[in-house]
């Protein structure tokens, strides 16, 4: 009897079978001529065909190179852990800890000129130019927990902020790496137990952990079916709030309504009228996650928490009403006031159809504009780049955009500020790229080593 597969293995969630390179992508529309760098996206593409959950799909890079106003290649190439060839395990059955081993199938980011795959559970792996493997990389023997797959880049220190979420204690510690790449703090935060810790928020003055009631289940894991994390009842949720000037200081918590966040937008330090100091972060937050199994998930939307660090409160209010998830800014705004935010409505695995957009939140007056891709196209998270030196200013969004009636993907790019324009220019790919996960665009910079630049 044939078995249909999984929905987190059907359809464009379907791994591709093949590495390929191709030249010279055919473009309708006009590729911005300042333009020369790479757009790389990370997701899930299990090598066996055979992965329990989406999550868990070997990593693989898809990027396509522009230089110029030419789309010179599109390439993909698979992250080459230990996992994926030698089959090791993060979490061995003799207890055995090896931080190596993991599918580095969640983001890609670059920091100090090294440019690092990443997933929660492991270190992160480093690649080359042409996106192949160097190796697993520790911050030179520093690092000593697994990394998030979500750190953030303070633009005015050039410090690389993350944090490492372990099943045993201490279940969560906070790093810091200096804009040179050496890893300068590491303190353990004090929780009750092992949460699925996803993302967390930086300000210019302050760094807050989200501590929210998706546990992880023992018997679950020891089961083997899908994600061994559960919504819990009993556990609440919580704010915790470090100043960055002393990161071994104090953390301060503050209860919130309970709810789960994947993913933050952004957070900023503020005076209130009334004197008030106030940290205010933006997230798409979900009612409640894993309930059931770890499949079943309402749908996110917009929501602003205002820390008031002078009364101990948090006011909640939802900002918008439409589902959506994948938040970016103009990261050269990361920790300050961003007036504009982005976000994408997609497909999940459980979710279903629905009309493929990016939105545009401006976080000051509420106005939501929106680039609605049509019937059949569907796009991945869009990655916010820069026209000009001005953070905040001019620029565009560029993400992958899955055809349905094709089975093709293109890297479509569109005016950030003019959302409702057709795209700016469409880069027809020879393939379909799977939907994953993160990515950025990455400018040129001098290479050193063969490091990607």
């Amino acid at each position: 009897m044939h078995t249909a597969p999984a929905p987190h293995l059907a359809g464009n969630y379907a791994p591709v079978e093949t590495e390929l390179t191709a030249y010279d992508l055919p473009v309708s529309g006009q590729l911005p001529p300042e333009l020369t760098g790479w757009y790389l996206r990370n997701g899930p593409n299990p090598q066996d065909v055979a992965s329990g959950h989406w999550f868990f799909g070997d990593g693989m890079i898809h990027g396509v190179r522009i230089e110029a106003g030419r789309a010179v290649s599109y390439r993909n190439r698979w992250v080459r852990t230990s996992t994926f060839t030698d089959g090791a395990k993060v979490n061995d059955i003799d207890g055995t800890l090896d931080l190596t081993a993991g599918t580095a199938n969640t983001h890609v980011v670059r920091h100090a000129g090294r440019t690092l795959a990443l997933v929660e559970s492991s270190y992160p792996y480093e690649l080359t130019r042409e996106l192949d493997t160097i190796g697993s990389y520790d911050f030179g023997g520093k690092l000593r927990t697994a990394m998030t797959a979500h750190p953030k880049t303070c633009p005015a220190t050039g410090e690389l902020h993350f944090f490492g979420y372990s099943l045993t204690a201490p279940y969560l510690i906070y790093h810091r790496a200096d804009a040179a790449g050496e890893l300068v703090i590491s303190r353990p935060v004090d929780v009750p137990a092992a949460t699925m810790n996803h993302d967390f928020n930086l300000s210019a003055d302050h760094v807050v952990f989200m501590d929210l009631p998706v546990v992880f289940d023992l018997e679950t894991a020891r089961s083997g079916e899908g994600m061994p994390f559960r919504w819990s009842d009993g556990y609440g949720a919580r704010l915790g709030v470090l100043r960055r000037s002393d990161p071994y200081g104090e953390v301060r918590w503050f209860s919130i309504d309970p709810c789960y966040v994947f993913h933050t937008l952004n957070a900023h330090d503020r005076t209130s009228p009334d004197g008030h100091q106030q940290i205010v972060l933006h997230v798409m937050r979900y009612p409640e996650l894993f309930r059931k199994d770890g499949k079943d998930a309402q749908q996110a939307t917009l929501w602003r928490w205002t820390i008031d660090l002078t009364t101990g409160t948090v006011h909640e209010e939802q900002l918008h009403d439409r589902a959506a998830e994948f938040p970016r800014i103009d990261d050269r705004l990361a920790g300050l006031d961003s007036r504009h935010g982005h976000a994408t409505v997609s497909r999940t695995p459980t979710g279903g159809a629905s009309q493929g957009a990016l939105i545009r939140y401006d976080l000051h007056d509420g106005a939501v504009t929106s680039h609605e891709f049509g019937p059949g196209r569907t796009p991945g998270e869009a990655a916010f780049v820069p026209a000009d030196d001005r953070p905040g200013g001019d620029g565009w969004l560029m993400t992958y955009v899955y055809d349905a009636a094709s089975d093709t993907s293109d890297l479509v790019i569109v005016d950030a500020t003019d959302l409702a324009a057709p795209p700016v220019a469409t880069i027809h790919l020879p393939v379909r790229v799977p939907y994953g996960f993160h990515g950025n665009w990455l400018a040129d910079q001098p290479s050193t080593n063969g490091r990607l630049a």
